[in-house]
């Protein structure tokens, strides 16, 4: 495993972020299969205390508008910063916003994302948020 001043992982980094675009995009546009498409299952988000599971898509959007608020219209990656790399995994610290249709902001948070190579396919595995 490398830092993240090593540049031999430039493509997996690279996939990584793609994975997070892509994400966003799907978020936003409240696009459950494109969504799902980002994420590996079962996936894993550690919050709270509490380590939640999706062991299959179909209800992955549902619960995120429950724990994001009524008011949530669409989201921003503030920062996405590479902090380890591997040949099938990349550690993620991101920090987004959260936003109103107004465009006020929501909320602000950080999380840990991890994003890994599943059977030739890049994806989210698991993350730790301090969001709830």
């Amino acid at each position: 495993m490398k830092d993240k001043s090593d540049t031999e992982f430039a493509a997996q980094i690279t996939a990584a972020r793609d994975v997070m675009a892509a994400h966003l995009v799907a978020l936003n546009a409240q696009d459950a299969d494109a969504l799902a498409a980002t994420m590996h299952f079962p996936h894993y988000r550690l919050s709270g205390g509490v380590m939640r599971a999706w062991e299959t898509p179909d209800t992955y959007l549902a619960d995120f508008h429950k724990r994001a608020s009524g008011e949530w219209h669409h989201t921003r990656w503030d920062s996405i910063d590479v902090l380890m790399a591997s040949p099938d995994k990349v550690h993620l610290d991101v920090r987004f916003t959260r936003f109103r249709a107004d465009d006020s902001v929501l909320a602000q948070h950080r999380s840990l994302w991890v994003i890994s190579e599943l059977d030739g396919v890049w994806a989210a595995q698991l993350r730790s948020s301090f969001a709830p």
